[in-house]
């Protein structure tokens, strides 16, 4: 089967007096990607990392991607952005608290660097998942999240982060505004409706070689259940643990890169589907969602200045819902439709196992005029309906001043 990908667009940055800047993109595309990616655009009905989408041809999809924003220095240490785009909190390839993976959409950041600390507050208008029937206007929810951040040493630099999805239909609470209190608080004194989410994170450098980081997200958890070991519902929590090895043994231009992510059953969800954990269909934290265990290893190598070669290992183990069975895999779903209360463990429900291996050699003709070729393998079996889709791939194309499409689910 034939795949393609073909892409047309024009950005334009700027800076006005030394203190408004801004940014603006739209690119005009037309795509038929491999099976597995269209069967995650059938799936959840949208285009993974852009949503909105028409029918192009034989399973292909045609879509606008838009992004623009203007940021402003009010003082020395403190910057504001505002604009339509995507946002990203972390160190590793993936993020458990907010990716770019989903759609963009509408937010407003603040960013203050004070002494040793950096305090990040972001404001977001997002859209819930929806049926469209017709040029209709759609819901909208709103999301707050805050990032602190702190040099402790020269070496190690360790954050706290805290977010909370608004569970109302085209309304913002007022009061997830004020950018310097927890907003756990104000969950709970406005009677707890919402999603809110914490976490901490951290990244240490080591010998000017590597790096070690990570995150820990808590959605909801018992303590005593935790201890007992029962696989209760509600403990709902994220790990991430990674590792970076720059000019990897002594050779130049070898960079190494190794993460592994897990998300225990049922977080990000919540009992009201508008709060949850997604913009547009899609999950604003990890694409599996949750209940899934996943290792990455990535190496990149320029031997020479003009050829660059990129090679990426994934696999995960992710539980899926069975006979329309919730079981915690998909943050979609209201948690209330559970099948249980204990015995979940990641993998719950119909036991999926993917392995996606890809490599990229380009070739830089002129400054960001790249030629790539690309080779996927990906397997992806589903035990209890001795069910398995196998996915190889290659491509060549031509690329000007972007980036390049990943499959990398």
């Amino acid at each position: 089967n034939s795949i393609y990908l073909n892409t047309r667009g024009v950005s334009a940055r700027g800076m006005i007096a030394n203190r408004v800047g801004f940014s603006a993109m739209i690119t005009e595309n037309q795509e038929k990607g491999p099976d597995f990616f269209q069967a995650r655009v059938n799936q959840f009905g949208a285009v993974p990392g852009v949503g909105f989408y028409k029918a192009f041809k034989t399973n292909g999809y045609d879509y606008f991607d838009a992004r623009g924003y203007i940021t402003f220095n009010a003082a020395k240490f403190i910057d504001f952005q505002f604009g339509y785009d995507k946002n990203f909190i972390g160190n590793g390839y993936r993020s458990l608290f907010l990716s770019d993976y989903s759609n963009s959409y509408l937010f407003f950041k603040i960013n203050t660097r004070i002494w040793k600390f950096n305090y990040q507050n972001i404001f977001m208008e997002l859209m819930p998942q929806f049926k469209k029937t017709g040029d209709t206007l759609l819901d909208r929810k709103y999301a707050a999240m805050h990032h602190l951040s702190m040099n402790v040493t020269k070496w190690l630099n360790i954050g706290l982060f805290e977010g909370v999805i608004f569970g109302r239909k085209n309304h913002f609470d007022f009061q997830y505004l004020n950018p310097v209190i927890f907003y756990r608080h104000i969950e709970g004194t406005v009677g707890s409706p919402d999603n809110a989410v914490a976490g901490i994170d951290f990244k240490a450098n080591v010998a000017h070689t590597a790096q070690v980081y990570g995150q820990l997200l808590l959605d909801e958890f018992v303590l005593a259940q935790i201890k007992k070991k029962t696989g209760y519902w509600a403990n709902k929590y994220a790990v991430q643990l990674g590792a970076k090895y720059v000019d990897a043994f002594k050779i130049n231009n070898l960079d190494l890169q190794v993460e592994a992510n897990l998300a225990r059953p049922f977080t990000y969800s919540h009992y009201d589907t508008i709060a949850n954990y997604t913009h547009y269909k899609q999950p604003l934290a990890h694409p599996l969602g949750a209940s899934f265990r996943e290792i990455i290893g990535i190496a990149k190598y320029q031997p020479v200045p003009k050829i660059y070669l990129y090679g990426r290992l994934i696999y995960y183990v992710q539980g899926l819902d069975s006979a329309g069975r919730n079981f915690g895999g998909n943050p979609l779903e209201n948690y209330i439709t559970r099948v249980r209360d204990y015995g979940f463990k990641i993998g719950s429900g119909y036991r999926a196992t993917g392995f996606n291996a890809t490599f990229v050699a380009s070739y830089e003709l002129k400054e960001n005029l790249f030629i790539d070729v690309t080779g996927l393998i990906r397997t992806y079996k589903i035990m209890q309906l001795a069910s398995a889709s196998n996915t190889k791939m290659f491509s060549v194309g031509i690329r000007w001043n972007i980036g390049r499409r990943e499959y990398d689910y």
